[in-house]
């Protein structure tokens, strides 16, 4: 039977249906907050999230010490921490060869970091995305095969067979430490650590590249202290591991909410000069917070790959200088004003497509020449948002294009993906379950396409028939407090596949209404007993939701959203991130 609208929203003014928590989740809130002594509305946010009353605990207090998997569990773990281990030993040139994301450059930080604290200092190499493209190439792979004894790749190589092999007959070894999907065969070397691999029965396939490659630094210096040397600290690089399982939207379960607990702690001392640094750019006025890493300092480190330096993100993350942080944020500031910039131009474009072809399909896509590289894949994020479905957005140069695409929780994008290049409907391309990356002709688009969406539309269909908003309780304007959303970070960290709580707030009325640059809407909303609360529609313009909040009149309305707080000026208070409305 289908659950009853919450506060009778069957189409709020973004066309969502409201679902409220029910009956069964407060019977299971109430028990896990008698369990755990927790307050009752955190015990609700758990029970929606899938919590039993016996593992509240554990997931309230989520350590290292009890969820940290044995590293041996990884195929090729033993073999690639021996290899490392050696270079250390033996002095050898070591080079790194890192993705152009925040997850790329956080997996080499943390490399280059342990070498380093032993007395080894490595090459880190980033390709340029758009004179390279993603992964390891033959001529940089033969290069740095030449002039080092050891490549380790690092939020790639899994699908590069011809790049490996030009590396090893140049005379290197190679260790690959990925976490994206796995061809049928491997890349021969002297070991592939990756969760994804079809004979990888860890259990792990939730772990970022920078996950795993902790897990390789866990090996490696328990070989360290087996041999009695010293080995160096690696709960200091948490906050490295963090940063990447947020940015690069690792699904929070398991050890990936403890990485990020203790990551933000770590991230919280401000002992790294190159998050130090960023988060002074970016104005943070207090501790980082899951959300900053996925959408204020994960966004910066991104911009050196996008449209500047690929390798700016990594030197940023494993930098001794301050002086050095300092300017490398700086480029990273403005590069990443530029690429809203970009991201902006691109966005109204593909939307005006999406609209024009239609968007009721199982997928949305979007492709043009000239299209930056750098942004089709947060554009392919905002589409995905907009439409709810999985999106393709492909920048063409020349005939060739090079795409990215974002998928929504239960549909397997890099699954999909992957199987096109198999069956040569694509040039090239692969990923994980919620994003992927693609090249392929002009000739090719329209087939693949329509391939990609017949291939995702069992997936999607079994997906709920209404777009729905779940709800986990109504507040009013006075309950919304600094106070209450210290409780509620308590059933943190939030993120993919641990959704941060959402709130309806019934019967206010917009008090204030001010854009904020051409796309966000700033708010100050009033209850009837005259209560008010700051708010904030992010993305609001242009759009349905902007226009109904800032042209409301005073009218009553319902509006939904997640609390957080707001330092701003040294006065603490809390703040609603408005992402839905409904005329009460």
């Amino acid at each position: 039977m289908t659950e009853p609208a919450f506060l009778g929203v069957e189409a709020s003014v973004l066309g969502r249906r409201w679902i409220g928590p029910g009956e069964a989740a407060e019977r299971m809130g109430a028990a896990i907050s008698r369990e755990t002594g927790a307050p009752e509305i955190v015990g609700r946010v758990l029970a929606l999230r899938g919590v039993a009353p016996e593992g509240a605990a554990s997931f309230l207090d989520p350590t290292l010490k009890a969820l940290l998997p044995d590293p041996s569990s990884l195929r090729d773990m033993d073999r690639a921490a021996a290899r490392l281990v050696r270079a250390v030993q033996k002095r050898e040139r070591a080079a790194i060869f890192g993705d152009y994301d925040v997850d790329g450059g956080a997996s080499a930080a943390l490399l280059v970091c342990w070498l380093r604290d032993l007395g080894l200092a490595a090459t880190i190499y980033v390709p340029d995305r758009i004179d390279e493209g993603y992964g390891p190439n033959e001529p940089a792979m033969a290069a740095l095969g030449a002039a080092h004894d050891l490549i380790l790749c690092v939020d790639c190589g899994t699908l590069s067979h011809g790049p490996v092999a030009a590396a090893v007959a140049a005379g290197a070894d190679v260790v690959i430490a990925d976490h994206h999907l796995a061809g049928e065969t491997l890349p021969e070397c002297a070991a592939v650590v990756n969760p994804n691999r079809h004979d990888d029965a860890s259990g792990m396939g939730h772990l970022c590249a920078a996950g795993v490659v902790f897990l390789l630094l866990v090996a490696a210096n328990r070989l360290l202290r087996s041999d009695g040397r010293a080995a160096p600290d690696l709960m200091a690089a948490l906050d490295l591991v963090a940063l990447a399982t947020v940015a690069d939207v690792a699904p929070l379960v398991g050890v990936n909410r403890a990485f990020v607990r203790q990551g933000l702690k770590v991230m919280a001392a401000r002992a790294r000069p190159g998050l130090r640094a960023l988060a002074d750019a970016a104005r943070l006025t207090a501790a980082p917070a899951s959300f900053h890493l996925g959408y204020v300092l994960g966004p910066r480190v991104n911009a050196g790959g996008r449209i500047g330096k690929a390798d700016l993100g990594a030197r940023l993350l494993s930098t001794t200088s301050a002086e050095e942080a300092e300017g490398i944020a700086f480029e990273l500031e403005r590069l990443n004003e530029e690429r809203r910039r970009i991201e902006a131009e691109v966005l109204e474009r593909a939307v005006e497509q999406v609209e024009a072809r239609g968007f009721e399909g199982p997928l949305v896509w979007a492709a043009a020449e000239g299209w930056h590289p750098g942004v089709v894949g947060i554009v392919a994020a905002r589409l995905k948002e907009r439409f709810e479905r999985p999106a393709v957005v492909i920048g063409f140069e020349n005939g060739e294009g090079k795409g990215s695409a974002r998928s929504v929780e239960g549909v397997d994008l890099g699954a999909a993906v992957a199987a096109l290049a198999r069956e040569g409907l694509i040039a090239k391309g692969g990923g994980h379950r919620m994003a992927a990356g693609l090249s392929l002709s002009a000739a090719m688009l329209e087939p693949a396409m329509e391939a990609l969406a017949a291939r995702l539309a069992p997936a999607m269909g079994s997906l709920p028939p209404f777009r729905s908003l779940r709800i986990d309780g109504a507040l009013s304007a006075a309950a919304a407090t600094p106070e209450l959303v210290s409780l509620l970070e308590a059933a943190g960290p939030f993120g993919q596949a641990a959704p941060a709580p959402r709130f309806a707030l019934p019967g206010l009325r917009v008090a204030f209404a001010k854009r904020a640059g051409e796309a966000h809407l700033r708010l100050t909303l009033a209850d009837p007993a005259g209560d008010r609360l700051d708010a904030i529609a992010f993305r609001a313009f242009p759009g349905p939701l902007g226009n109904f909040l800032e042209g409301s009149g005073g009218a009553p309305l319902h509006v939904a959203g997640r609390l957080e707080i707001d330092d701003w000026g040294g006065r603490r208070k809390a703040k609603l991130r408005v992402e839905d409305a409904a005329p009460a």
